[in-house]
């Protein structure tokens, strides 16, 4: 007799336990989470179903008649903020803010909760990760109190809409966004399936109402923002919450804006009362001396579409061990290898190679882009030969391997900014185009060309083994 066979309801099914992905057949890892061995035999497979066509809510118009009234932002109250959002909240936006533990994220957004509130807009601050006691000691010390500012402990998703229900909020404030779990959920909070829960029911909400949202995320080990991607994919704005503990500088990156440009850069300093925009940062990155030192090198570097003056400090000395030491802080220890080879085999630098050498920024920011390669190298023959640089020199230009100084952009807004902090002598890569009146330019095409800026007295009076050939 043959077998019967199986029907689409007796045939088995299988769904990935931590974010939901259902499938007909077993896998050993879910190709939507990447997790292995949550993969489970939960019931039937799954119906097939087509969708027909219903009623539409509104009615489609030409894209001219469209009120664009409704996507007007509203200022945060926090200058540097606004700068990266693109001019503020917009109502019904949902802004999600990613970044390391202790960075200052909650202390940020407590700040930015307190000053939007208003008589006509009510802020919601919903914590998930402290009590209200906590974050109420946190707003005496930073100057946080509001009469429209509300706040609430809670970790249940059901209870976060009951709030909006009863505030109504212009605002919304959820920290964070992986601690809040929905009961009608299978999975602990922060898992991919409850991440992305919560986040749809505070979208939906948000859109219905008109509410602006900022969710706080957490990030893994690797820096990227936790859950499933999905979550930056729904959101209407991602930004990056980045800084050193150590370091009072916070800056704050657009990754995904969709009212606004992702160029944009906004700078805080945190203290001990609390977190402030920084509208003219470059003085944390600067060392103010009346003399000038062997060893340091002034750059412009752009974060986003703002110039920062930055200062590029290198030391060298005798090697005590058979293999030199190479550290290095806030640059990139490739590039400074780089420019090491560059001296010695273009510059004619020989010592370099058998001394421990130190190389670090000012302020705790980082250099990555290559329009610091020419200060970092100035700044190495300088600590190579003992002798300082020009008083108030700016260097701008990426070094190739083969020496040549090749151009970079923004090289005339760089030049502004220096010009505006009172620097007066630049080498740039050859045509710069227009540079401010009253600012010395000096074009280099090679390293050569750069090296020359080093006083030849002072060279000529170095002692012989310091390394440079003559």
């Amino acid at each position: 007799m043959a077998a019967r066979t199986k029907s689409a309801k007796d045939r088995p099914s299988y769904r990935c336990t931590e974010c939901g992905w259902t499938t007909a057949k077993w896998l050993g890892r879910c190709p939507e989470c990447q997790a292995w061995g949550t993969v489970e035999e939960f019931g039937g497979a799954p119906a097939v179903r087509t969708t027909a066509a219903g009623r539409v809510s509104t009615a489609a118009l030409p894209i001219g008649q469209v009120d664009s009234r409704q996507a007007t932002a509203r200022s945060t109250g926090v200058g540097e903020l606004d700068r990266v959002l693109g001019g503020g909240l917009v109502p019904g936006a949902v802004v999600l803010l990613a970044g390391e533990p202790g960075v200052g994220k909650s202390t940020l957004l407590l700040d930015v909760a307190a000053k939007a509130a208003s008589d006509e807009h009510r802020t919601l601050y919903v914590t998930a990760e402290e009590s209200a006691s906590q974050v109420r000691m946190r707003a005496d010390r930073i100057g946080a109190i509001n009469d429209h500012l509300y706040l609430a402990a809670e970790t249940d998703l059901s209870a976060v809409l009951g709030h909006l229900d009863a505030v109504k909020p212009s605002l919304l404030v959820l920290d964070s966004v992986q601690t809040v779990a929905s009961p009608e959920i299978e999975g602990a909070p922060g898992g991919m399936a409850q991440v992305r829960e919560v986040a749809g029911a505070l979208i939906r909400a948000s859109k219905e109402r008109g509410m602006s949202t900022l969710l706080v995320g957490h990030v893994t080990k690797d820096g990227a923002i936790a859950g499933p991607r999905l979550l930056e994919h729904l959101v209407d704005v991602v930004l990056s919450f980045e800084g050193d503990r150590h370091a009072r500088l916070r800056l704050v990156r657009g990754v995904k804006n969709r009212y606004g440009a992702t160029d944009e850069v906004g700078c805080f300093e945190l203290h001990d009362e609390g977190i402030t925009g920084l509208a003219d940062p470059s003085g944390l990155f600067l060392t103010r001396r009346d003399e000038p030192v062997p060893g340091t090198c002034l750059t412009v570097t752009l974060e986003g579409k703002r110039p920062l003056v930055a200062e590029v400090q290198a030391l060298t000395v005798d090697s005590q061990i058979p293999s030199p030491r190479r550290t290095t802080s806030g640059l990139e220890t490739s590039r400074v290898s780089m420019m090491l080879a560059v001296l010695e085999q273009r510059g004619r630098i020989s010592s370099l190679g058998k001394r421990d050498i130190y190389s670090a920024t000012v302020g705790g920011v980082k250099l990555s882009e290559p329009a610091a390669d020419l200060a970092i190298a100035l700044a190495l023959a300088s600590a190579a030969s003992d002798t300082p640089l020009p008083k108030n020199l700016v260097a701008i230009g990426e070094v190739g391997l083969a020496g040549e100084v090749r151009r970079v952009t923004g090289v005339q807004r760089r030049l502004a900014e220096a010009y505006r902090l009172g620097f007066t002598h630049a080498l740039v890569p050859t045509d710069p185009g227009k540079v401010p009146a009253g600012m010395k330019v000096t074009e280099v095409a090679n390293m050569g060309d750069a090296l020359r800026v080093l006083p030849r007295r002072s060279r000529a009076q170095a002692p012989q083994e310091d390394g440079v050939r003559r």
